[in-house]
C-alpha cells in the first residue's frame, strides 16, 4: 500500500513553471505539493556530468524581458546564483554577429542548480516536493482532485496545476476520464512542439568557438554549439553541448544513438583544434523541446471542474522566461480566486 498525500494545491511538473507557481503560492500561505516523474527537479533546466566536467543539455540560458520575471532574476543575480553570460551570439563567424543588447544569464554550477535552489526554498517555506512520482491516473470528484502514481501513492487536492508538455497533460486527464469542454480540448490539441536532439561531447584539446564560447544558427541543421567550460560551469573539463535544429531533429529523432552522435560530432569537428579528440559522447532526446504553435494566454483554466490550471512554455512563450511567466500568472489567478 502506498501513502496518501493531501494538499490544497497539487502541482504536476517541477520545471520552472511549476517551481515559480509553487514559490508564489507557498509564500502566500497555501499548502502546496509539487510532484515530478523525474528523479530530480528542473525539467529542461538540466545539467549532467560527463567525464570530470558538467554540461547544460536543456535550456542554455535565461532572459528577463518582462518586469515580473526580471525582479526574480535580479534577486538571483544579487545572490550570486546566476551571472550574465552574454548579450548576443555569433552565427558562425568569429565575431558576435547576433548582438541585440539583451542579457543572457547562466547559473553557477549549471542551469539545474537554479531549479534545485528554488525547490529548496519552497521546502524551507513549508511546501513539499516529490520526485520520481510518475502519475498513472488523474480523476475528479465532487470534492476535488484525486491522483495516483506508479508506486501506488495517492494524492488528494482541491486545486490541480498541470505544467508538463500538453500531449502529456491530455494523456493524464484522459487516464481518469476528466471531461474537458470541447473548446478547451481543441485549444490544447492545437498546440504543437518541435523536438531537439542534443549531443554532449567531452573534448581533449582545443575548442575554437567564437566569443563568448557559443554560436547560434536558427535555421541550420545544428542550431546551437556551446563550450560549457568557457561558459563558466565546467572548470574541470571541456564539454561541448550541441543542439540540432527542429527539422533535423524531427528527421533523425528515431535514429540510433550512435548515428545521431556521429552526425552531431561531425558538425562539431570544424570547431575543434586539429589535434583535439572526443573522449566521450552522450545523447539526450527532447521530444517536446520547443513549442511552435502556442496558446495566446499564459495558462488555461478549465471550466465546469474543480480548479484546474494548465500552463508551461506553450502558454507563456517558448523560453525559460515564458514558462516562468506562465507559472507566475497561474499563482496570481489562484490567489485572486
Amino acid at each position: 500500500m502506498g501513502a496518501t498525500y493531501n494538499s490544497e494545491i497539487l502541482i504536476v511538473g517541477a520545471g520552472i513553471c511549476g517551481l515559480m507557481a509553487a514559490t508564489e503560492l507557498v509564500a502566500a500561505g497555501y499548502q502546496v505539493l509539487v510532484v515530478d516523474k523525474e528523479q530530480t527537479v528542473g525539467g529542461r533546466l538540466a545539467t549532467r556530468g560527463i567525464g570530470p566536467g558538467l554540461a547544460d543539455y536543456g535550456a542554455q540560458f535565461l532572459t528577463a524581458r518582462d518586469r515580473r520575471f526580471a525582479r526574480h532574476v535580479a534577486a538571483w543575480q544579487d545572490a550570486g546564483l546566476i551571472f550574465q553570460w552574454s548579450t548576443g551570439w555569433s552565427d558562425g563567424g568569429m565575431l558576435r554577429s547576433l548582438f541585440d543588447g539583451h542579457p543572457r544569464y547562466a547559473t553557477r554550477g549549471g542551469m539545474n542548480a537554479l531549479a534545485k535552489r528554488l525547490a529548496a526554498e519552497i521546502e524551507t517555506a513549508g511546501g513539499a516536493i516529490h520526485t520520481g512520482a510518475r502519475l498513472a491516473l488523474v480523476r475528479v470528484d465532487e470534492r476535488g482532485w484525486r491522483a495516483s502514481d506508479d508506486e501506488g501513492n495517492r494524492y488528494i487536492a482541491e486545486t490541480l496545476v498541470l505544467t508538463p508538455p500538453v500531449p502529456q497533460v491530455l494523456a493524464m486527464l484522459d487516464s481518469g476520464g476528466v471531461p474537458l469542454a470541447r473548446d478547451e480540448r481543441g485549444v490544447l490539441q492545437y498546440i504543437r512542439y518541435a523536438p531537439c536532439l542534443c549531443g554532449l561531447f567531452w573534448i581533449d584539446g582545443g575548442v575554437n568557438l567564437p566569443e563568448p564560447g557559443a554560436l547560434q544558427r536558427r535555421e541550420a541543421d545544428v542550431g546551437w554549439i556551446a563550450d560549457n567550460q568557457r561558459k563558466g560551469i565546467s572548470p574541470e573539463a571541456t564539454v561541448v553541448t550541441v543542439h540540432a535544429g527542429p527539422a533535423w531533429s524531427r528527421a533523425h529523432y528515431d535514429d540510433d544513438d550512435g548515428r545521431v552522435l556521429s552526425l552531431l560530432g561531425a558538425a562539431l569537428r570544424p570547431w575543434l583544434a586539429s589535434n583535439a579528440t572526443i573522449r566521450e559522447a552522450q545523447i539526450q532526446r527532447w521530444r517536446y523541446a520547443l513549442p511552435t504553435i502556442l496558446h495566446s494566454e499564459p495558462f488555461l483554466c478549465a471550466q465546469g471542474l474543480p480548479p484546474l490550471y494548465i500552463g508551461g512554455d506553450a502558454f507563456g512563450g517558448p523560453r525559460v522566461e515564458g514558462a516562468a511567466l506562465s507559472g507566475l500568472a497561474i499563482a496570481a489567478a489562484i490567489k485572486a480566486r
